[in-house]
């Protein structure tokens, strides 16, 4: 008889401070925007169940604060991550240049695999004309550490849906490819040595 499969995603959502983490996430569960979010302190959490194949995939999305004075309080949200939005303001070339430190520090805490791990970039704030990071810059800095880039606005819902639902995919690859290696690596057996060795039982 056939059965659903049910799975549980943890992902991030992480970025600077101003980038509009909150926004693109609440773009895409509650389908709102606001201009006047504070600033995220800690983490706040919201939840999303989506169809998959044949799949539901139940997404604990934890939305991370991006006060420099908050970071090794938010860093201990990584762990157990099956993904990972990184998040910039296309407006400000500081939260840009910042993306490596984000990334790197993101890497060093997740205590899982991290060859193939789901890490997308998203550029946000497209809808704004005061642009000071180049489509072409952001391309080249994910094209250089092999990561996906989608430009993005939670202000006018342009590509935030299929920046979260590609990531869904990439994490549930990940999740999966996981579950098989900790399978086989559980079942693994040892024969014993001199098995047929003297001695009666």
């Amino acid at each position: 008889m056939y059965s659903e499969q049910k799975v549980d995603l943890k992902i991030n959502i992480i970025g600077p401070m101003g980038a509009g983490k909150t926004s693109l996430l609440n773009q895409y569960v509650n389908k709102w925007f606001h201009n006047d979010y504070r600033n995220t302190l800690g983490a706040h959490i919201l939840t999303k169940t989506i169809q998959l194949e044949n799949k539901t995939l139940k997404m604990q999305i934890w939305d991370t604060g991006g006060q420099e004075r908050f970071r090794s309080l938010v860093s201990s949200f990584y762990k157990g991550s099956d993904g990972c939005l990184l998040v910039f303001d296309v407006t400000d070339e500081e939260s840009f240049l910042s993306l490596e430190t984000w990334r790197k520090d993101f890497v060093d805490k997740i205590q899982t695999p991290i060859t193939n791990f789901p890490i997308i970039i998203l550029g946000n704030k497209i809808d704004l004309e005061d642009r000071k990071v180049s489509q072409e810059s952001a391309v080249s800095w994910c094209e250089e550490r092999k990561v996906l880039y989608f430009e993005v606005s939670a202000k006018d819902n342009i590509n935030v849906d299929v920046a979260f639902e590609t990531l869904a995919k990439q994490a549930l690859i990940h999740y999966q490819e996981c579950r098989v290696c900790y399978l086989t690596e559980s079942i693994k057996l040892t024969p014993l040595k001199d098995s047929h060795a003297g001695g009666c039982c």
